[in-house]
């Protein structure tokens, strides 16, 4: 699918902040080794919350990975978001200095916002009074922060905006960049974060009601399988640099794929009737790639962990590929999911799956419910010619999101 200039929309770098890696070559290098993220929550006591797992990002120094003067005015989410793109833009070879303000945009995700630094300021309302209250509480906390942060930090001056769908939110993202290039910007910096792993962010996450309750981190959450009990949630995500293809070929840039189709519908009410939307989802991104559904070589799932949700998406999966007819892998079990960040994050697995045709397996599954159909990636990774991928991502509420990546081909990729 070309942008609305007739472009066509690809990815020159990648930026990953995960709870299992680091970098996209610590991650990927992680992932392929089963190497989970997973663990007891250890930046605060959660013993006594249903939920004591979750997917950290243990030795995350602030200092020397994020502007000095931007730690006491930001949240962590927008850290992570801060890092990320420093490392995408490197991985690109691109020097925003040398580029024209208006010709850089930033696009990004977010779900909750700055969680943690909200609470900071709550307790210290609660505890001293309205006078304790940082000023920057004013900005931190807002679901555009990260995007408001990278556009000043780097002069991108561009279109920039931020959606906000959960999970969803991070496939959207990338979406909507596909879209603005030809509009004006040549460059999109674009992905999500999140960092909602604090006393206030869990309660509201378990307000949900889907995560797992288990304290074995090998066995919290295994999507699709038969002793599935909900999600890990996790903190952190991916950013990417999404250029117009002329721009990239033309500076000699290394393509990592392209953006070739994405569709997002939102399901029905609980009492209509009428069927989940995420198979529809499917079917549009296809069509918008303009791809039969048998050019799919790999679907990596939603996978929630929650068995009725995990049925509605094996049952879209089966519906569009016929049964056993893609590999499926849900590589998130190692780091949990991580909201805003989790579907940017697993489109960067994709675009990694692309790049060295291995598909990741899905960690800790081994009893697959026998109803699922599908030709899930489990015990090992499994290396297999890659040219194409789905990415799926759902948001609490309803969002659905689905996401076709294509590997570089021909001459000028």
């Amino acid at each position: 699918m070309l942008t609305t200039a007739g472009e066509r929309a690809v990815v020159t770098g990648l930026g990953i902040v995960a709870p299992n890696g680091l970098g996209s070559t610590d991650y990927w290098a992680a992932t392929l080794r089963g190497q989970s993220g997973i663990a007891r929550l250890s930046r605060f006591d959660p013993s006594s919350y249903p939920t004591t797992l979750g997917g950290e990002i243990a030795g995350f120094a602030t200092r020397g990975t994020v502007p000095g003067r931007l730690v006491p005015q930001t949240d962590r989410w927008t850290h992570f978001g801060l890092y990320a793109t420093d490392l995408a833009l490197t991985d690109a070879g691109v020097d925003p200095a040398e580029l024209d303000e208006y010709e850089m945009a930033v696009v990004t995700a977010s779900s909750s916002g700055g969680t943690e630094f909200g609470q900071r300021e709550i307790q210290a309302l609660w505890s001293h009074g309205p006078d304790h209250v940082g000023a920057y509480q004013s900005i931190a906390w807002f679901y555009a922060a990260t995007t408001g942060q990278i556009s000043i930090r780097h002069g991108m001056r561009g279109p920039c905006g931020v959606l906000a769908a959960e999970q969803a939110g991070g496939l959207d993202a990338l979406a909507h960049a596909r879209r603005l290039l030809g509009d004006g910007p040549r460059l999109v910096v674009s992905g999500g974060t999140d960092a909602s792993l604090c006393p206030y962010g869990l309660v509201a996450q378990q307000a949900g009601g889907r995560l797992s309750p288990v304290t074995d981190p090998a066995r919290a959450y295994l999507p699709f399988d038969r002793d599935a009990t909900g999600y890990v949630p996790g903190e952190g995500g991916a950013i990417m640099i999404v250029e117009a293809h002329t721009a990239a070929a033309a500076r000699g840039a290394r393509i990592y794929g392209e953006i070739a189709g994405h569709a997002a519908t939102f399901d029905p009410g609980p009492r209509s009737g009428r069927p989940p939307a995420l198979r529809r989802a499917v079917e549009l991104a296809l069509h918008d790639a303009a791809i039969p559904a048998e050019a799919v070589d790999v679907v990596f799932a939603d996978g929630a962990g929650v068995p009725e949700l995990d049925r509605v998406e094996a049952e879209a999966i089966e519906a569009v590929f016929g049964p056993y007819g893609v590999p499926v892998t849900v590589p998130k079990t190692l780091t949990g999911r991580l909201y805003a960040g989790g579907g940017s994050l697993d489109a960067a697995t994709a675009l990694l799956c692309l790049r060295d045709g291995v598909i990741p397996s899905t960690a800790g599954v081994d009893r697959i419910a026998a109803d699922y159909r599908l030709d899930l990636v489990t015990g090992a990774p499994r290396t297999a010619p890659v040219r194409t991928a789905l990415v799926l991502a759902r948001g609490y509420g309803g969002f659905n999101s689905a996401l076709v990546l294509r590997a570089p081909g021909g001459t000028t990729d």
